[in-house]
């Protein structure tokens, strides 16, 4: 039985996947956008094959690069399996960027004007069941004494607006950064790639959201991860990155609090 409202068919399956549930790593990956995939009820949303494959529909090598950081980590992994084209979960409903109607320099014809019934079936099919997965999952973990540390992967395009983008690594972190603060001490020698804190994106810019919703209140060690995903894309590269990501986490984890 599906876990949310009629949006989705039974063709769409379910909207959160999970991966190595049983790992035995403090740490949690999630991947809020980790799929380019479009439930049956959008169609293609008006868009072009073009745009519906370009980084606006999702975050090129944020899952690949996930699932070798899980099983390497041996860490659970949970990840949303439509585009955020139909909702971005990194936001709350109340975001006019859970439901964009432009992204960068695309419209998008199929989020226009919609009335808020269809907002609410969206809100119910795509945005609650992932993050109560992902609220599930730390609770659990906290009612059996397992240790929790939430870690989100995503990707960015080295070009926004015309604008190319010099940093390759960005080490996020909302109002707690004792995760980021030692991942990026942990790499500040590193030659291998550019790695700087809040970029290509802040708290400010409201990437955060899974982060407040889920570490900040209940006191667990967090970090938000942006890969360029020109560096991601094919299997080279991500074992590359998933590598250098899997070094900071172990050698950062391993400090006392």
């Amino acid at each position: 039985m599906l876990a949310q409202t009629d949006f989705l068919t039974e063709r769409d399956g379910q909207p959160v996947a999970v991966e190595n549930a049983d790992g035995r790593s403090a740490v949690v990956l999630v991947c809020e956008h980790a799929s380019l995939r479009l439930p049956e009820a959008v169609g293609t949303l008006g868009l072009s094959d073009d745009a519906l494959s370009s980084h606006i529909a999702w975050d090129p090598g944020a899952l690949a690069v996930s699932r070798l950081m899980s099983k390497s980590l041996d860490a659970t992994l949970i990840y949303q399996r439509f585009s955020r084209l139909v909702y971005d979960c990194n936001r709350p409903p109340e975001s006019p960027a859970a439901m964009r109607d432009v992204s960068e320099v695309f419209r998008i014809p199929g989020n226009e004007n919609l009335s808020e019934q269809e907002k609410v079936a969206r809100t119910q099919a795509l945005y609650f069941p992932f993050q109560n997965r992902i609220r599930d999952e730390l609770e659990a973990r906290a009612s059996r004494g397992q240790p929790a540390v939430l870690v989100t992967v995503h990707s960015f395009t080295p070009v926004y607006f015309g604008k190319p983008r010099e940093v390759e690594i960005g080490i996020l972190h909302d109002t707690d950064s004792r995760l980021a603060d030692r991942m990026l001490a942990a790499a500040a020698d590193t030659s291998l790639y550019r790695v700087e804190r809040n970029e290509p994106y802040g708290p400010a810019d409201g990437v955060t959201h899974t982060l407040e919703l889920h570490a900040l209140p209940n006191g667990l060690l967090n970090v938000m991860i942006e890969v360029r995903n020109d560096l991601i894309e094919d299997e080279v590269g991500q074992g590359v990155v998933a590598d250098f990501l899997i070094g900071l986490l172990r050698e950062s984890l391993q400090q006392p609090e």
